[in-house]
């Protein structure tokens, strides 16, 4: 987190500000200009690094800037009835503007001066980015109507040595202290966050990283698994599983040593054990979509950032009439907007639930995206699990009935601070009836509780690192390990409540519902033993016969009152 590094949090102050007093004072018009360079940045980092592993393994491998390359409005089009000697003309009349690759790096135009950058990166290096994965890619759809806005060739060039600056304060985190997946383009975005005005009317807000984490080890996701999230902002559900995976790869390939990160999690490099074969089952396997453009740019971006050269991120809102994917995932890792409404007239009719609230909805919707056996692992208002309305109720009767809904893990208030101080709670469950399946057994037996108290950062709007993990790494090993015949003692930190009570408590999920107080019997001094120390840090040690002549008011007040407690 960016509050844990001053320096990075520092450089990217100076380049908000720069782009502030450069004219660009829109926090989302300027990310998405940062992103834009972050990604520049980001992508021939990868090319050369990639090319290096690829000289060292032996494997083939080529570099997105080798040959040439032609921008789309100078193409050879052929047309229908064109004789081969037009169709020659065309293609050597664009063979005018090619460009070559290499001089698109990074590298190689941050070395110009400054009137000339501007023009090259406008005119050449952003339309080649656009276009970076073809015509017919996500990517390049969603870019079409992305634009580079960066007016002045000096804001420029100072965003392009800060930027190179950043990436120097990343890779010595990474050296130090194990963070080899600094999402950067999400920490920016968290920092900028809290400038939107709109942020808080439409609950979009990011999920912290070691959140994040923690989710992720609870689902364990793996190769081959279809894994979405409906509402993925900048990707980093989708980002925590990949590198989950990648993670368990890396593990099962041999590799040793790998040290927890500053959560306590166990996080490895993109390129370890990462096969082609591998590669292309995780770019078809991950899923995300969003309702705002711009997140699906920054989104995408992000998860090419780190790796994933081909990512599936929609624009699409999953819970219109118009999206109609049903039991498609095995995985849904979420945290669905909190706050607003959909208009009734546009809400999916195969969601039953008779409400416009979103968190509601998000989670049925979610529901229905599951397989049968998938399993989500979502963030909710803590709203959701006690909410007296009859469309709270239906959700959680859903949960309990047609899902094994295996934990409710409450988190404290301060988790989405600055940006919402609201209390939250994941909900983790597994698919096991479908919507229009006739329930002849509900499927859950036991539900397991945990009230985290501490999430290893201050609960202020500060969130600084504190010593340890907090209770996340206790949160994991617990939930691995539950019993529902040993977990009784509702007294502690975690434990497990039979379905029937749950039921017989109108489908409460609340954990204060279940949770026993501990009252220990506290013993106090008598009265006349308070006031005799209250006396002694008055006056000091005195003899009894001593203290009438004290004349102090307050030591002749005290010993009144002894007097007449005796």
């Amino acid at each position: 987190m960016l509050q844990n590094n001053p320096e990075l949090r520092s450089k990217i102050e100076q380049l908000w500000n720069k782009f502030w007093s450069g004219g660009i004072s829109n926090p989302l018009t300027a990310i998405e200009q940062i992103t834009y360079l972050l990604f520049m940045k980001r992508l021939d980092e990868l090319d050369q690094k990639r090319q290096a592993d690829a000289e060292f393994t032996g494997e083939k491998y080529t570099s997105k800037f080798a040959g040439k390359w032609i921008p789309p409005e100078y193409r050879a089009k052929s047309r229908e009835g064109d004789t081969q000697v037009e169709t020659d003309k065309k293609i050597s009349d664009s063979k005018m503007y090619e460009i070559e690759k290499r001089t698109l790096r990074w590298c190689e135009f941050k070395r110009m001066q400054a009137e000339e950058m501007l023009q090259h990166v406008q005119t050449k290096v952003f339309p080649f980015l656009k276009d970076l994965n073809g015509a017919e890619s996500n990517f390049t759809h969603h870019m079409k109507n992305a634009v580079f806005i960066i007016p002045k060739p000096q804001l420029l060039v100072e965003a392009v040595k800060t930027i190179d600056e950043i990436f120097e304060v990343m890779e010595k985190d990474s050296k130090e202290k194990g963070q080899a997946f600094q999402d950067i383009q999400g920490d920016v975005y968290e920092m900028l966050l809290s400038e939107i005005a709109t942020a808080g009317k439409n609950g979009q807000f990011r999920t912290p990283r070691h959140i994040i984490k923690l989710m992720a080890e609870l689902v364990r996701p793996q190769l081959g698994h279809k894994i979405a999230d409906p509402a993925c902002g900048t990707g980093g559900f989708l980002l925590g599983a990949y590198q989950y995976i990648v993670t368990q790869l890396a593990i099962k390939a041999g590799t040793k040593d790998l040290a927890p990160d500053e959560d306590g999690f166990v996080r490895t490099s993109v390129a370890a054990a990462l096969t082609e074969k591998a590669q292309a089952i995780l770019t078809s396997t991950l899923c995300g979509y969003d309702i705002d453009s711009t997140m699906v740019r920054l989104g995408l971006m992000n998860l090419m950032m780190h790796g994933i050269d081909e990512p599936r991120i929609d624009y699409k809102d999953t819970l219109s009439k118009s999206f109609t994917e049903e039991a498609e995932y095995d995985i849904v890792m979420a945290n669905p907007p909190f706050t607003g409404s959909i208009d009734k007239g546009d809400i999916n009719e195969n969601l039953q639930l008779s409400t416009t609230k979103t968190e509601l909805l998000f989670v049925e919707n979610i529901y229905r995206l599951l397989k049968k056996g998938g399993t989500a692992c979502v963030i909710v208002p803590q709203g959701v699990l006690f909410g007296a309305g009859g469309a709270f109720k239906s959700l959680r009767q859903l949960l309990v009935e047609r899902c094994d809904l295996k934990a409710v893990i409450t988190l404290p208030s301060g988790v989405f601070k600055p940006y919402a101080g609201v209390s939250t709670a994941i909900l983790l469950f597994t698919k096991v009836w479908g919507p229009k399946d006739k329930v002849t057994q509900p499927a859950t037996e036991q539900v397991w509780f945990y009230e985290m108290t501490a999430d290893g950062y201050s609960l202020d709007d500060k969130r600084s690192k504190q010593a340890g993990y907090g209770d996340l790494q206790d949160i994991v090993a617990k939930y691995q390990a539950r019993n529902p015949e040993a977990d009784t003692d509702r007294t502690r930190k975690c434990f497990a409540v039979p379905r029937a009570e749950i039921e017989a408590e109108g489908y409460d999920l609340s954990l204060s519902r279940y949770k026993l107080d501990l009252f220990e019997e506290v013993k106090y001094d008598k009265p006349g033993v308070i006031l005799a120390r209250l006396i002694q840090s008055e006056v000091g040690e005195v003899d009894e016969a001593e203290l009438t002549k004290v004349q102090s008011g307050i030591v002749r007040e005290l010993l009144e009152l002894r007097r007449m407690v005796g």
